[in-house]
């Protein structure tokens, strides 16, 4: 059972009336919106890979490792790539993907799912994987998406430290936005490493979290859409 603590300006380890200490392993999400600095992109990608080497290679000697050692002294590089190229790259706005909508000529006006997204993100709390698959319907409201696109919306909203109850309405509301329309369903179950490679070492449990929105807050729909992701 968590206790809430009052806020103290003063104490640094205090986020909105918790302490990180009480936070633990809980996926404590802050916002809708994921936590980002006003400044987040004064620095250039480049400046930041530089930056990040930097900082990476102190991590890295702090921990006692060889950077002489030829297998490591060009991981600090690797790293800040990884991180701005690849599982981070979510976070600049710059890389969200260009969705184009076509007319749905084909009058077809029932449940269009796309299941079984495989995504890679991280969690926020201990920078370790979040891996998972996760499933988006809709029904169209005059245009539909191209269903390829439907995956470069999960993987970037994926790629960010993530909390997956904020990952999951982050979609959602990407999709609402996009289509126009409230009938929306996006389902997310996932493995988080900082419960099975660390803190309980629970290898076998997982991560469900669920929007049903518009017509698929009905019990009919989500027993349909249910049925679907079954088979």
């Amino acid at each position: 059972m968590k206790i809430q603590t009052k806020s103290n300006n003063q104490n640094p380890n205090a986020l909105n009336g918790f302490s990180t200490d009480m936070i633990g392993d809980d996926h404590l999400s802050t916002g809708l919106e994921t936590p980002m600095k006003s400044d987040a992109f004064k620095l250039s990608d480049s400046e930041k890979k530089e930056r990040i080497s930097v900082l990476f290679e102190e991590i890295m000697d702090v921990l006692g490792l060889d950077l002489n050692d030829d297998s490591l002294k060009g991981t600090p590089d690797r790293v800040a790539k990884m991180y701005i190229d690849e599982i981070f790259s979510g976070l600049n706005p710059e890389n969200k993907p260009k969705i184009a909508l076509f007319e749905n000529k084909y009058r077809y006006n029932q449940m269009v799912l796309e299941k079984n997204i495989t995504f890679y993100s991280n969690c926020e709390h201990h920078f370790v994987p979040i891996i998972g698959k996760a499933h988006l319907a809709y029904i169209s409201s005059g245009k539909v998406i191209g269903l390829s696109k439907l995956n470069r919306i999960v993987q970037y909203f994926a790629k960010r430290p993530q909390v997956q109850e904020r990952l999951t309405n982050q979609i959602a509301n990407e999709l609402k936005t996009i289509l126009d329309t409230e009938d929306i369903a996006v389902i997310i179950d996932a493995k988080h490493l900082c419960v099975s490679s660390r803190g309980v070492k629970d290898d076998a449990s997982a991560t469900v979290t669920a929007y049903y929105g518009g017509a698929f807050n009905s019990p009919e729909k989500i027993i349909e859409l249910q049925n679907y992701l079954n088979h």
